[in-house]
């Protein structure tokens, strides 16, 4: 088995997929890749060098500053330890062209784009527990949305997730206790979705004719009440939650109305 070392001075992402990137052209090779983030000080140069040394890997790097390049270069030489710096070569081409020093600031990157990583984990987090997925982990949530079929729970946690926050929804179904977690999450979390009963007739009514009229009595409008009336119950053992109607709203109106009620008690800007 190959081993290789991803050193960077940020978080190493954008080393480790470059390098799963040209990695997908060796195909049946087994590779251990090991990477290693935030690298800062000559010390931890010299020990991850020492390490491959050891055990025979390669070295893939990204250090932004001239002297752990630098010195990153000397010691692999001195151990003979192969290196492939991945940005050195970039930098100093670009600096020619432009005339210009670059800044040499580790995790710049990351941190002009931190929003943007922020929605990507936010995004991935929501998909996770869609739907009742995983609830193991609902406390890590920043938003936990519950209601029956159809009051927008998905495209309410895929907004919210959007805007950076930690979304996941659990549905309410008649007759099933919900998930016992529930009621060691901060109750500031936890948002319920109720609406009107006729309302939601029409809309699982839409649902059902687009599945052939497949989903048996969920669309029946005395099926609906009784479920309505199940959630709204199961709500009101739990006056700490925050209830939310949503008909006739759409999800941006929902989703800002939620996203005020926890700018207010957090004393924060929407994200």
């Amino acid at each position: 088995m190959y081993q290789i070392l991803v050193i960077s001075d940020g978080t190493g992402r954008t080393a480790h997929q470059t390098l799963n990137a040209a990695l997908t052209q060796f195909p049946g090779i087994e590779i251990d890749v090991k990477v290693h983030s935030d690298v800062r000080t000559q010390k931890e140069v010299r020990e991850f060098v020492a390490e491959a040394r050891k055990s025979g890997a390669l070295i893939v790097h990204t250090l932004v500053t001239d002297s752990l390049r630098e010195l990153m270069l000397r010691e692999s030489h001195s151990h003979n330890v192969e290196t492939i710096d991945l940005i050195g070569p970039l930098l100093t081409r670009l600096s020619s062209r432009f005339i210009h020093e670059p800044a040499q600031q580790p995790g710049l990157y990351n941190k002009l784009n931190k929003d943007y990583f922020q929605r990507i984990d936010a995004m991935q987090f929501a998909f996770n527990h869609d739907d009742g997925q995983r609830t193991e982990s609902l406390s890590k949530a920043d938003v936990v949305l519950l209601g029956v079929s159809r009051t927008f729970k998905t495209p309410l946690s895929i907004y919210l997730a959007y805007k950076g926050w930690f979304a996941a929804n659990v549905p309410i179904i008649m007759g099933l206790t919900p998930p016992e977690i529930l009621q060691n999450i901060d109750t500031s979390k936890i948002f319920c979705l109720t609406t009107n009963a006729i309302r939601l007739t029409e809309l699982r009514k839409t649902r059902n004719e687009r599945l052939g009229g497949s989903v048996g009595k969920y669309s029946e409008h005395e099926y609906v009440v009784r479920e309505i009336n199940f959630a709204n119950r199961y709500y009101s053992l739990h006056p700490e939650w925050t209830l939310i109607n949503v008909t006739g709203k759409s999800v941006e109106e929902i989703a800002s109305e939620i996203l005020a009620i926890l700018a207010g008690r957090n004393g924060e800007n929407e994200r």
